[in-house]
């Protein structure tokens, strides 16, 4: 990436980390906010290169993780294992699919919401979670596919970047 795309995915990430944080929560309900960063993840993972993709999204799990409050590092990794799962999909898909776009969201958040209640399972004694984690996986699949849907409309989406 350039030096103009780079800067852009950084203005990026920080917008959507203080509408994720600061601005949807005063509007919307817990289960009601969409998942910005698996967003970005995931558009990442079927757009960006493999070298640059694996730091950047356990970065964005790791962003996720900081300030939602959860363990450190429970995010990072099922945005790791995510990315690495798209990534070895992606390369024999047609990737400027919108359409592929909101399914891999959907896929996505579901292997998310899945991987992080198998790890707090395994690694936490938390009452309930199974019940408060399955309450909420519809409207979650539903936001974030409505979301990926509108950033699959925006026109430059369809652009297909040179990777050097």
């Amino acid at each position: 990436m350039n030096r103009l795309r780079k800067l852009f995915f950084v203005i990026i990430v920080v917008i959507a980390v203080v509408v994720q944080t600061s601005v949807l929560p005063v509007y919307l309900e817990n289960f009601f906010r969409p998942d910005l960063l698996l967003i970005i993840m995931v558009f990442l993972a079927l757009r960006g290169s493999f070298e640059a993709g694996i730091p950047l999204s356990w970065s964005l799990g790791l962003l996720k993780d900081v300030f939602s409050g959860l363990y450190l590092g429970l995010n990072a990794f099922t945005f790791l294992v995510i990315f690495l799962i798209i990534k070895s999909i992606a390369e024999r898909l047609y990737a400027e699919s919108g359409f592929l776009f909101v399914l891999t969201v959907v896929v996505a958040t579901l292997i998310c919401v899945t991987g992080n209640f198998l790890l707090l399972l395994m690694f936490t004694k938390t009452q309930g979670i199974a019940y408060t984690m399955g309450l909420n996986i519809v409207p979650h699949l539903l936001i974030n596919a409505f979301a990926a849907s509108l950033i699959a409309l925006l026109p430059n989406f369809f652009t297909v970047e040179e990777n050097p």
